[in-house]
């Protein structure tokens, strides 16, 4: 998910938060992580009252991170887990042990591998009016068809919607 060029209003920001209640971890790839931890950790010690989605900065902080990655051998983030090995069965066995949600803030790669090994049980896509063309497409590197079903689709006044898809 890219938050950037997304412009946030209340109902949008409410709706992030309320998303989280339940969650009791954020999967991270490590390229994400790396700027996403020490973001929400500023944002969270430093909120800034001009800025909307200040409001978001503790709930994320506050909760657990699992950073996948295969280099990183120092953890350098407090309140995250770093995980190797085989993603499938690192998740799966992730998805028995957690209580509440798990939730997955990524880049493109590491969400698309998360969805080949069919790993995502319900998709949230905040669809934003903004042309970019910086990163490439989280779907690019999907090999097959996804079946899912449309759970909700709600417009936020700010303009961007939310689609949310339950796998099949």
């Amino acid at each position: 998910m890219n938050f950037e060029g997304i412009n946030w209003d209340d109902d949008m920001v409410t709706f992030c938060i309320d998303n989280l209640k339940k969650v009791d971890s954020i999967l991270l790839g490590r390229i994400t992580a790396e700027g996403f931890i020490p973001y929400w950790k500023d944002v969270a010690e430093n909120p800034n009252p001009n800025d909307i989605s200040s409001r978001i900065g503790k709930p994320i902080n506050d909760i657990h991170k699992d950073i996948f990655s295969n280099t990183l051998k120092v953890n350098q983030w407090d309140n995250a887990t770093i995980i190797s090995g085989d993603i499938a069965e690192e998740i799966k066995q992730l998805k028995e042990n957690k209580g509440e949600d798990i939730i997955v803030y990524g880049g493109n790669k590491f969400v698309s591998s998360l969805i080949g090994h069919k790993l995502v049980d319900e998709y949230y896509l905040l669809v934003n009016p903004l042309a970019s063309n910086s990163d490439e497409p989280i779907l690019k590197f999907i090999n097959t068809s996804l079946q899912l079903t449309l759970k909700e689709c709600k417009s936020f006044p700010c303009g961007t919607v939310l689609l949310h898809y339950l796998s099949q």
